[in-house]
């Protein structure tokens, strides 16, 4: 085809986003983000981001040029995908023999974060942005450079989205859309097409404080900053050693990321099911935690194949698994909790301590006196004790 305007490729660029079923496609320009660079930084050097060690003053920094990640880089195709899945029903599927032979009760299933129900949008995103890409090319008939990230990668995704009127930024510092509100994934093409970029939205939360105060761990410590130690998601998924027992309470039943300061956003009322079937009905919801505690790696990996509860890994996982436990206060999981503080990984049989010590009763007594005389690990044994003193406290056993 003949050489068309930026104006043009604006259109063209969108029409074929469309085509490749994502939802949402918006363009900004590749100017540096100075401004959000500058913030990012004053958040790594203000302590927001530790427990994220590959979050480097170098990667923002790299990240908020494009010209150091794609030279030549003349645009940013904005694009986002809608991933909402609606809640499964609470009847559990008909058949499911394996469900039906283990306890059921309140406080023995963990919660999953919805964006972890589905296959893993990284490889998701990511392909379909290489094909959109490379069959932008052949559309325009003509070579085009073209670099693509989601969010594991150095660009500034948010950033850019907000910059090209694809959403702004919410107090929880996720990016708002109009359309879909903030259960959309995010993905970034840099290309050397110069393209006519949209304007950012003139649009902010007002005075709401909604997802502020619904967090329980009073992650968001102002309007639009996160301190990443305190965020569930961070303690259930990137956090690799022990859960602080001060917010262990403060999870609830999450076990996997979180949804709370979403599931309260008035701008989400406007969710909409995923029409990407890999996003769309899953049994993900919940899942059974006396499972996990029982499951081996070779299981684990195998259960959550291909999904981003992955990253959580097996020992990460059961640890979750003990504190939702804890917090259930179910005696039902008194017996799992005692075979994995016998058997488990130190990092699980610290929290099946913990959980034991919350649950209370005889059963779980014995539980952790038994472990008191057998356990050689120095941390492990702390928790126990700490376990034991608080259940002496609280059943007037203590001097």
């Amino acid at each position: 085809m003949s050489a068309a305007t930026p104006t043009e490729l604006q259109a063209i660029v969108k029409d074929y986003a469309r085509e490749w079923g994502f939802d949402l496609a918006r363009i900004t320009d590749a100017a540096v983000f100075a401004a959000d660079r500058d913030l990012a930084l004053a958040r790594i050097a203000d302590g927001l981001m530790d427990g994220l060690p590959w979050y480097t003053a170098g990667r923002v920094k790299r990240g908020a040029t494009p010209q150091e990640l794609l030279p030549g880089a003349q645009s940013i195709i904005s694009l986002g995908l809608n991933y909402y899945p609606p809640d499964p029903p609470d009847d559990p599927a008909e058949g499911d023999t394996a469900a039906d032979s283990r306890p059921s009760g309140p406080g023995l299933t963990g919660q999953i974060a919805r964006y972890a129900r589905g296959r893993d949008y990284h490889r998701v995103m990511k392909a379909r942005m290489r094909d959109f890409a490379a069959g932008l090319a052949a559309r325009l008939d003509m070579p085009i450079a073209a670099r693509w990230y989601v969010d594991d990668g150095p660009m500034l995704d948010r950033a850019a989205a907000a910059r090209a009127g694809l959403g702004w930024f919410g107090k929880n510092s996720n990016i708002l859309t109009r359309e879909l509100g903030s259960w959309v994934f995010l993905g970034q093409v840099i290309t050397d097409l110069k393209i006519a970029p949209d304007a950012p939205l003139v649009k902010t939360c007002g005075s709401c404080v909604r997802c502020i105060d619904a967090c329980p761990t009073g992650a968001i410590v102002a309007p639009y900053v996160i301190d990443n130690a305190r965020c569930i998601s961070h303690l259930t998924i990137e956090n690799r050693g022990a859960i602080p027992r001060e917010l262990r309470p403060l999870l609830g039943d999450w076990i996997f990321g979180c949804d709370l300061c979403q599931e309260v956003c008035p701008v989400n009322r406007k969710a909409q099911p995923a029409q990407e079937p890999a996003f769309g009905k899953s049994n993900l919801a919940t899942a059974d935690l006396i499972e996990i505690l029982e499951m081996s790696e070779t299981d684990f990996r195998e259960r959550f194949r291909g999904t981003p509860i992955l990253r959580a890994k097996w020992i990460g996982l059961q640890r979750n698994a003990c504190v939702a436990l804890g917090n259930g206060k179910n005696p039902t999981a008194i017996p799992a909790l005692d075979r994995a503080l016998q058997q488990g990984e130190s990092l699980v049989r610290s929290h099946a301590a913990w959980a034991l010590g919350q649950i209370g009763g005889p059963a779980a007594l014995a539980a952790l006196q038994q472990a008191a005389q057998q356990e050689t690990d120095g941390e492990v044994l702390a928790e126990i004790r700490a376990a034991l003193g608080e259940y002496g406290f609280k059943h007037g056993l203590t001097g």
